[in-house]
């Protein structure tokens, strides 16, 4: 098991989304961990403050070779790295070990034809937001004392796929542009493997995010992270599947809220019938009863997203890891 660096740097990410032909940024075996640098704001860093600005991102934004804009998202994301041995049909196991903040700034930006209501809101508007890392808060609007606590994660955690552009705007079943706010430190994710090697990429950093994210963007942060990468075989997998110290999450994603629901809704049973032996009936009545599904986004089209949870405390073990109780059997 070793430990890597991976700074972000023009040869060391990617703009836009995902794609299969991307060369490694780092290649590494199952079970190293990474020490990762994410930056945010390409498309805004020629109106952000210097505060908000590094020399690698002015670099990044001002040289990055063209090879490595392969989609239309607007993400920079670090990446890919390839994992030895991983095949098609494995399991990536994601364990987020620390989260936090790369610079004392982010922004917001609000985009013309995007958001929940874009109608109402139809002039885009940037806010760079600063951050008090001390106090673990951001003020908005600034000297309104409104405190918004700071929970950072990743917003995208993704593999590629077998296409050569993947757009990072949609989430889906390899994960990408999740943008699930429990999936802060200590939490873990599974991810399906479709390439060799997995090819896993990370970025879009937030500081802050309300479920929903209903004007598109959160806090948008470049961020720093510790994360450990494992390799499980033989386990069949169909979407993404967490959990955090207390909860284990599932994920849907479609074009309305109602179907996106529904398939977290699915996924949920399943987990309860093939890992803690319930009847079908059975677990979606404890759905009813002591699960809770939560919006995670209505802004990454084509596909919204709903995440759905239950406390481990309530299964018979809590503060405990999917591995420690096997829930991999059922993956």
């Amino acid at each position: 098991m070793n430990h890597h660096t991976l700074k972000a740097t023009c040869t060391t990410v990617h703009l836009g989304g995902f794609s299969c032909n991307l060369p490694p940024a780092l290649v590494i075996n199952s079970g190293d961990s990474i020490e990762v640098e994410t930056y945010t704001g390409f498309k805004i860093y020629q109106e952000a403050p210097e505060a908000f600005l590094t020399p690698e991102l002015v670099e990044i934004c001002q040289h990055l070779p063209p090879e490595r804009i392969v989609g239309p998202g607007s993400h920079l994301l670090t990446g890919p790295i390839y994992i030895r041995e991983a095949q098609p049909g494995d399991v990536l196991e994601i364990q987020l070990e620390e989260i936090y903040p790369r610079l004392a700034m982010g922004f917001n930006a609000i985009r013309t034809g995007w958001g929940a209501l874009p109608q109402q809101f139809s002039e885009s508007r940037l806010r760079f937001i600063p951050l008090d890392l001390e106090q673990n808060i951001a003020e908005f609007p600034l000297n309104s004392g409104i405190k918004i606590p700071l929970k950072p994660f990743f917003g995208i955690l993704g593999v590629a796929t077998p296409e050569t552009q993947q757009s990072s705007i949609p989430p889906g079943i390899y994960g990408g542009n999740l943008d699930n706010p429990e999936l802060q430190a200590g939490s873990r994710l599974f991810l399906p493997i479709f390439v060799p090697g997995a090819l896993f990429s990370i970025g879009d950093g937030h500081s802050a995010q309300g479920e929903g994210e209903v004007n598109v963007t959160a806090i948008e942060t470049s961020m720093k992270g510790k994360i450990k990468l494992n390799l499980h075989k033989n386990i069949l997998l169909t979407s993404p599947l967490a959990e955090t110290p207390s909860d284990i999450i599932t994920m849907g994603f479609a074009e309305t809220l109602d179907l996106a629901f529904e398939s977290a809704l699915k996924q949920m049973i399943d987990v309860l019938q093939q890992f803690f032996g319930l009847e079908a009936e059975e677990a979606y009545v404890l759905c009813s009863l002591a699960a809770n599904f939560r919006i995670t986004q209505v802004v990454n089209s084509p596909q919204k997203g709903v995440h759905g949870m239950i406390s481990k405390s309530i299964l018979g073990f809590p503060l405990k890891s999917l591995l420690d109780h096997k829930v991999v059997s059922y993956l």
